[in-house]
């Protein structure tokens, strides 16, 4: 019989932890809701808070044990948060560089830049597709672009260590296709000339990175003359004139990528079919919104791994230090409960009364690490090896209310789990037992 009840509560335990992750926001609130009115409106709910309110009152006086509870969940949450903020800030500074009504067009099975090319003739075409938009001259707003790798000295590296910066060669139309570029020190770079501007990300990573500064970049000095910011990907980049980045690598009148300015983003069906059924053509357009949140979907999924596998590993140590804390407490308590059941309290009420007390310290702890991370990661600047680009890519965590969420519901997941065996016991222990127990 004891077997059949723990895999019994074993079941109960694996039900609700299923539907409680799924569980959004006002799902949740709906059931503290409910849980109020029944415990206002019915008799055993009234039971429920006069137990409950003798348990939480005497609180502070187990503050050591309490303590266990709350550090342990917010230690959880804290680091959990500030992983899975890793991961949705990196994302998000992806997503920012697309939008809908801009399209980027690669050479047929490209899974990036990079590994793309296209010719000059690729390009006119493109720029006669339907669905681009033109200017009051009514030129094609399309910038054609290359990209290369350049090798910078990191800042602040101990060992003068290199990374891998990303050399993006730009036409005049590269502002008006990202209209959240813009520059912030300086002046643009000239066309024809080696000059350079640099992203304010890329001045954040590498050394040497200032205006009026010589860069050698494919054996040729280049003068720094602009920084730009833009908010998003882009912000780790160099750019310069594509036509110049082309002879000092060598790479002919050819390109890596188009980006188009479209005429609206309903434009975006019109404008890929156009391309799609070119028998001359060899490409696939897909607007930057789709292509940048493609591009960082493995590293995102990568940190959340990351982020998911710690804190369950540190979710098993509070659950124990709850279960600990909580059946010590119980134990504490033995003759009290004993006395309410005795004089006609029914072990329901008792059940729900320890998890609430448990809950609430969940609650306090998951408040705790939730308020830890957003104020000290929220916006802290990191930078990592950019999935399916040639550099690094410099971001900022992102702490969301949706991760809040999260880490509050695994803060209350592990109250659950901490508060059930030790409040079935409490209600389940024959009340002689628990009189001599005490």
């Amino acid at each position: 019989m004891k077997f059949l009840k723990n895999f019994g509560l074993v079941l109960l335990l694996a039900a609700v932890l299923v539907a409680w992750v799924a569980m959004p926001w006002y799902g949740a609130l709906a059931v503290a809701v409910l849980l109020a009115l029944w415990m206002l409106l019915f008799r055993s709910g009234a039971q429920t808070r006069s137990v409950a309110a003798v348990g939480i009152s005497t609180l502070t006086q187990r503050m050591g044990s309490s303590a266990v509870i709350v550090v342990g969940i917010a230690g959880v949450v804290g680091v959990l948060v500030a992983l899975l903020a890793m991961a949705e800030g990196y994302a998000r500074t992806q997503r920012n560089a697309g939008s809908l009504d801009t399209a980027i067009v690669l050479r047929g099975a490209s899974a990036n830049e990079v590994s793309s090319a296209l010719s000059r003739e690729d390009i006119v075409q493109i720029e006669q597709a339907p669905g681009v938009a033109r200017n009051a001259k009514g030129e094609a707003i399309v910038s054609a672009e290359t990209v290369v790798a350049a090798n910078l000295p990191v800042r602040g590296s101990p060992t003068g260590d290199s990374g891998s910066a990303q050399v993006r060669g730009i036409s005049e139309a590269a502002f008006t296709v990202r209209p959240n570029a813009r520059i912030i020190e300086g002046r643009t770079f000239q066309p024809g000339l080696r000059e350079i501007i640099v992203g304010k990300g890329a001045v954040r990573q590498f050394d040497g990175l200032k205006l009026g500064a010589t860069l050698k970049l494919g054996n040729q000095p280049w003068t720094i003359v602009g920084i730009f910011a833009s908010g998003d990907a882009m912000d780790s980049e160099l750019w310069a004139d594509a036509n110049v980045v082309n002879d000092t690598y060598k790479r002919g009148s050819g390109r890596n990528s188009a980006t188009v300015k479209l005429e609206n983003a309903a434009a975006i069906k019109a404008f890929s079919e156009s391309l799609e059924n070119n028998p001359a053509l060899k490409v696939k357009a897909s607007t930057t919104l789709e292509f940048f949140t493609k591009q960082s979907e493995k590293m995102t999924q990568m940190l959340r791994a990351i982020g998911i596998t710690v804190g369950a590993i540190m979710a098993v140590g509070a659950v124990f230090g709850a279960l600990n804390t909580m059946f010590a407490a119980v134990a504490s308590r033995a003759r009290e409960i004993a006395t309410l059941r005795a004089i006609g309290f029914r072990g329901l009420p008792v059940v729900v009364a320890v998890m609430l007390e448990t809950t609430l310290l969940a609650l306090i702890g998951g408040l705790v690490g939730g308020a830890l991370a957003w104020l000290i990661f929220n916006g802290f600047e990191a930078s990592t090896m950019s999935a399916g680009a040639v550099g690094k890519l410099s971001f900022s965590l992102a702490v969301s209310p949706q991760l809040l969420w999260e880490g509050i519901k695994w803060a209350l997941a592990i109250g659950f789990i901490g508060g059930l065996f030790p409040a079935v016991r409490a209600a389940s222990l024959p009340v002689t037992t628990a009189l001599r127990e005490a």
